[in-house]
């Protein structure tokens, strides 16, 4: 029986993992620092701990006895985890979480890196090819994670693969984000507020995403794995996606902000090792997964 850990269950990503596990035959036992979800599956196991308490991973590892381990959670607060000091305290329980993990006789785990390790100054992001050189705390400590693992599942016989996420939307995102706050701006017929939209970045829709790490997870890549389309598309091409669905172009208003400073103009995957070594094909065409989302998010609108 394959039975997997996954943690930041209730996340963005995590709980649309959880489905996609059961479909591939897992034992799934969901982690959650929170009381578990009203509305859940009878098939999922779900644990209270706190992750960054060594002793309680280590009691939860242990009762459980996961032959898998899915790894989401991280400190992910939007504005503030650039350079939250959080991030620090994140690497450590995450280097606590994957020795207990071996020691256990842990098989295999996957964790969730960012496109954020990256040098920015290259446009083109190849696991193989492109430096590494992070411009953030929340960067570099992804980046030190995942040296870490993959030092330590060569020295504990561990298989192991971090997938690097690049720019994921859909239902359950945090409203702040691009995504769902042009989507309530124009649901209530207000101007959409938008920087000049030229910036150029690869979107998958978090079902994708979800179902990318899970047939990671069932594959024998290791090592680092971009988790993105490979199609590329500026901010634009997104905001008018959304305002089309709506038939509110009108109410866009593109260059009302200013840019981020410092911010790059173009971020694309080299999509190589998802496409050929795990096997893996997103679902959603952009603007197939920007109509799923804006219909989700009426229909919670109207609940």
């Amino acid at each position: 029986m394959k039975r997997v850990l996954v943690t930041g269950a209730t996340g963005f990503i995590g709980h649309h993992s959880l489905p996609r596990l059961l479909e591939s035959g897992y034992e799934v036992h969901a982690v959650s620092g929170q009381r578990a979800p009203e509305a859940r599956s009878r098939d999922i196991v779900w644990h209270r701990a706190n992750i960054l308490e060594p002793g309680e991973i280590a009691s939860l590892v242990g009762k459980v006895q996961p032959t898998h381990l899915l790894h989401f959670a991280w400190y992910a607060v939007p504005g503030k985890y650039w350079t939250a000091p959080e991030n620090l305290a994140w690497v450590r329980a995450t280097a606590n979480l994957m020795q207990i993990f071996s020691d256990h006789g842990g098989q295999r785990a996957v964790m969730a890196g960012s496109c954020a390790e990256y040098d920015w100054k290259f446009d083109y992001c190849s696991e193989l090819f492109t430096p590494c050189r992070p411009a953030t705390l929340y960067g570099a400590c992804k980046h030190g994670t995942q040296v870490l693992l993959d030092a330590w599942s060569r020295q504990a016989g561990l298989s192991s693969a971090w997938g690097r996420i690049f720019f994921l939307y859909g239902p359950g995102e945090y409203p702040s984000r691009l995504v769902p706050s042009v989507i309530n701006s124009l649901l209530r017929n207000e101007p959409a507020l938008c920087t000049h939209g030229n910036q150029v970045r690869d979107f998958m829709h978090v079902e994708d995403v979800a179902r990318a790490f899970v047939a990671l997870l069932d594959s024998d890549a290791r090592g680092a794995v971009n988790i993105a389309s490979g199609v590329s598309a500026s901010l634009k091409d997104v905001i008018h996606a959304i305002a089309d669905h709506l038939n509110k172009r009108d109410l866009v208003r593109l260059g009302a902000v200013p840019a981020p400073a410092g911010e790059p103009g173009a971020l694309i995957a080299d999509v190589g090792r998802l496409r050929d070594e795990v096997g893996f094909r997103p679902r959603y065409e952009l603007k197939q997964g920007i109509a799923q989302t804006v219909e989700n998010m009426k229909s919670v609108e109207r609940q």
